[in-house]
């Protein structure tokens, strides 16, 4: 065994200790920063220039698929950074995936409902994604509900 493997093996995993529910929400917090910022970059945001702080009109793109305002952008950004301080517990962790699950959810009705053109489409919401509000959704409370069993049984 070399030496460099050897002290590899000697370092603590920064997950040593931590409840599965809290990495989990953490890392859906870091998604939503991710999902926030990239929405503010252009070349990853398509269209760039016609990114509109709310709306419809909004014609920009993140990664040419899902359209986006400044809005949703600040609305992930404030809900990642919110992730990650109700991460710091796990009771914090289970009630931000069981809460950030169930608004997902409300959001993927919205976007079945609501006319795309309309005024009312006030996050500037497309197809892509509606669906993937469901995605989100329904994993994030999923995960809240049986990561956060767990703890409750040590």
């Amino acid at each position: 065994m070399t030496n460099s493997m050897a002290h590899s093996r000697a370092r603590r995993n920064p997950a040593d200790g931590r409840a599965p529910v809290r990495r989990v929400a953490s890392g859906f917090a870091v998604l939503l920063l991710l999902l926030g910022v990239l929405g503010f970059v252009p070349g990853v945001t398509s269209a760039y220039a016609e990114l509109r702080f709310a709306g419809p009109g909004s014609g920009a793109h993140l990664l040419g698929v899902f359209q986006v305002s400044a809005l949703q952008n600040l609305v992930h950004l404030v809900s990642g950074a919110a992730g990650l301080a109700l991460a710091r517990t796990v009771a914090g962790a289970r009630a931000f995936l069981l809460g950030g699950g169930a608004v997902y959810l409300v959001l993927w009705l919205y976007g079945l409902a609501v006319d795309r053109r309309s005024e009312a489409n006030v996050l500037a919401l497309d197809r892509a994604d509606t669906w993937l509000h469901l995605l989100l959704g329904a994993t994030m409370l999923a995960l809240g509900l049986f990561a956060g069993r767990r703890e409750h049984r040590r």
